[in-house]
């Protein structure tokens, strides 16, 4: 009996749980072999893109380097948007609301 209370119980608590509407809106993506890009972006706000390219091909020193941004709307409502890059140096955000170091 107590099974059959707590499983209602959680039921109950699942069916009452707001459901998110967030749809995708857009999205591409190409992979080569060596290269790639991708994007989307969703009913929310939220939208991602970034590409990359193999460098230094066959060297020693062979890497991806990659680009990309990404921005989403915050529970303050305000829309912070990220730019990063990502190679030898590691990764590498900047965006408005982001600290810098001196």
């Amino acid at each position: 009996m107590k099974f059959l209370i707590v499983f209602v119980a959680l039921f109950a608590v699942a069916l009452a749980a707001p459901a998110d509407d967030v749809t995708v809106l857009r999205q591409i993506s190409e992979v080569g072999p060596e290269s790639f890009s991708n994007a989307y972006e969703t009913s929310d706000g939220t939208s991602v893109q970034s590409e990359g390219q193999l460098k230094n091909i066959g060297a020693e020193n062979e890497g991806i380097v990659s680009r990309g941004s990404y921005k989403f709307v915050a529970d303050d409502g305000q829309t912070y948007t990220v730019n990063w890059v990502a190679d030898e140096n590691g990764f590498q955000p900047s965006g408005a609301h982001l600290p810098v170091a001196n």
